[in-house]
């Protein structure tokens, strides 16, 4: 795909693959990993071309969808780039760019790299892969429902793959996750190849051999991930899968999953702040009062590293068409503090950590008080900061689990602006945390951090659950499901939300 992402996608994935195969040799090859014709192309050239690619949407306009669905931020009235979303009425136009790098670059470069790996006997490339194309197909799942799986990545040998339901694809994941757990993946890498492994050792902090424990439990804790996304619809397979990966003793995630190599440099500069800043001016999003009331309400130290000062002015969430005259203080609302080095996280500590309370609580597997703390703790690192431990920072230790849930999930919310938005808005439809608020934010009867609809929302009260398939797919590919409201929840949603 010929875009600007997919311009940075190549710049940086060259720039790894020199380091580790020499530039002559990647003038050799000197054409695009995603083509599936080209022997040439090794896992270590189409790993960190997926991963750019990966990093690139999730970090860049999908991170705009979660931040403003999740209501950390929402549309500045000086500008209009982003009204669509905030409004939720979303057209096919939108989007197109991101749903087709994600398949003809990210899975594409991952599905071309699991053949070699297996081909030539590569097991930690073969891990590597595959749970890096698990976490985007998750991605893609989650968003759209039915994606093309079992008939995706045959190039001309089928041009209209079949869409696959969300849940089966689920399954498939999960089992080719298995999978590569069950060859020899951990023998330590070679020093070359470690330096392309951008998530874990790309840095230098970590050892050949640690980075492979480090994938190993990345691909548990996304395992973890995806069966508590099937609490609602299939609970028992959902617990089933939990305990299992308990009684293997499975290890999860202590280390954040994420890219950090970002650059304050022409196109290597970290996706949100690329567009949202250097291209747009900084003009387009502002903090939202849905988040920044909770924050206030809390005194939460992170609110500066959130948005550059302890005290930002808010926008009521959609409310973006209110004059001046009637409020002044929007015009001059608080900006995201977005910055060109920040990295791009894919699951981190913490979430892993509130992903395994979640699990503790729910079926006793383990300490939910004590992971949580450890979540807590590791959201406030992140930003090198120190966790409060009273007020809504102390786990509830209730009787009741939805008491316990709530807990949990609202500081899952707090965790995730501006590295990894998007999961705010998964966790709130698959359990209904935040709460919806009776009220709009401007009544004085609103609770802090509740969630509000839209001022300027065009679905008659209703939140979004989903995307609409691109213009894209749906003139190349017959087999597009028919449109549905994006109202609708996805396959694993709560019912009723």
């Amino acid at each position: 795909m010929k875009s600007r992402n997919n311009h940075i996608k190549i710049l940086f994935a060259t720039t790894i693959a020199c380091i580790t195969l020499g530039c002559s040799k990647i003038n050799e090859i000197n054409v695009s990993p995603n083509n599936p014709s080209i022997d040439k192309a090794t896992p270590q050239v189409l790993f960190p071309s997926g991963v750019i690619s990966t990093a690139g949407v999730s970090g860049g306009e999908l991170n705009i969808v979660g931040g403003i669905w999740s209501q950390y931020w929402t549309q500045s009235p000086a500008a209009n780039q982003f009204k669509t979303i905030d409004s939720y009425n979303l057209q096919r136009q939108d989007f197109i760019r991101g749903y087709n790098e994600l398949f003809s670059g990210a899975l594409a470069d991952y599905q071309l790299a699991i053949t070699k790996a297996k081909a030539n006997g590569q097991n930690q490339f073969l891990l590597m892969c595959t749970v890096m194309k698990a976490y985007t197909y998750e991605i893609l799942v989650d968003l759209y429902d039915k994606v093309p799986y079992t008939e995706a990545f045959q190039g001309a040998a089928n041009l209209q793959p079949k869409f696959d339901d969300g849940y089966d694809i689920y399954k498939a994941l999960i089992a080719e996750i298995d999978a590569a757990l069950a060859t020899d993946y951990n023998v330590p890498l070679s020093e070359a190849d470690s330096k392309i492994d951008l998530l874990f050792g790309g840095d230098g902090s970590a050892t050949p051999a640690a980075q492979m424990d480090n994938w190993r439990q990345f691909a548990n804790t996304l395992k973890l991930k995806m069966y508590l996304r099937m609490v609602n619809t299939h609970a028992a397979e959902a617990e089933a899968g939990v305990r299992a990966l308990y009684t293997a003793n499975a290890d999860f995630l202590q280390k954040s999953a994420v890219v950090n190599v970002f650059k304050d440099e022409t196109d290597q500069r970290n996706p949100i702040y690329e567009y949202t800043v250097k291209n747009l001016g900084a003009n387009d999003l502002r903090a939202s009062k849905t988040f920044t009331s909770w924050l206030t309400a809390n005194n939460d130290a992170r609110t500066v590293k959130y948005f550059g000062t302890a005290a930002p002015t808010a926008i009521d969430q959609g409310n973006y068409n209110a004059p001046q005259s009637a409020q002044p203080g929007y015009y001059i609302a608080t900006a995201p503090a977005f910055s060109a080095k920040d990295p791009v996280y894919f699951l981190s500590d913490a979430e892993s950590y509130f992903l395994q309370a979640e699990a503790a609580a729910r079926y006793g597997v383990g300490n939910a008080s004590s992971l949580y703390t450890s979540g807590v703790n590791a959201a406030f690192a992140q930003y090198d900061l120190t966790a409060p431990t009273t007020g809504v920072y102390a786990y509830p230790n209730s009787a009741n689990f939805q008491t316990n849930l709530r807990a949990i999930i609202y500081q899952k919310w707090a965790s995730y602006p501006n590295s990894h938005s998007l999961e705010g808005f998964f966790d709130q439809e698959r359990t209904g945390y935040p709460e919806i608020s009776p009220v709009y934010s401007l009544d004085a009867s609103y609770n802090p951090g509740e969630w509000v609809y839209s001022k300027n929302g065009v679905t008659g009260g209703k939140f979004p659950k989903r995307m609409v398939y691109p213009d894209s797919e749906r003139s190349r590919n017959s087999n597009t499901p028919p449109e549905v409201p994006i109202t609708t929840p996805v396959w694993w949603g709560l019912p009723n939300n």
